[in-house]
């Protein structure tokens, strides 16, 4: 089902507030796609659509595939899954490195995780512009 993602829906955003893995998926330079488990937040009234937030080391792959796919950023998709619910968010997804962005991302993660991460002086940000958003929550 589609869903305006800069206007989900009680339901559809409640379900991104509860605390469930996610799979980020990038392309790699060869076009193949990169699936990985990662932590995401949704932020609906980011940026036009909305925006999603995945925190992770500079040097790891998911950064890398981001950073080939050039200044105008890679189409990325992360989903979640629980039982018969799921739902996607797409968009293009950019590297992040202001601390202050990162920092922001650090308290979107702990406030749906109920953890800090430990401090990591390579943590970035993947900040997703959401163009589409779909699922059955």
């Amino acid at each position: 089902m589609a869903i305006d993602p800069s206007k989900p829906g009680d339901s559809y955003l409640s379900f991104w507030r509860e605390y469930h893995m996610c799979t980020l998926t990038t392309p790699r330079p060869d076009g193949t796609p990169h699936v990985v488990a990662v932590g995401v937040t949704y932020d609906p009234e980011g940026g036009t659509k909305g925006i999603a937030r995945v925190i992770t080391n500079k040097h790891s792959r998911k950064v890398a595939n981001v950073l080939a796919a050039g200044p105008d950023g890679a189409r990325v998709a992360v989903c979640q899954v629980d039982k018969g619910r799921w739902a996607t968010l797409e968009g293009v997804a950019r590297i992040r490195t202001e601390a202050e962005t990162v920092a922001d991302a650090v308290d979107r993660y702990a406030a749906r995780y109920g953890r800090t991460p430990a401090p990591n002086p390579d943590r970035v940000v993947i900040e997703i512009a959401l163009t589409r958003a779909m699922g059955r929550a």
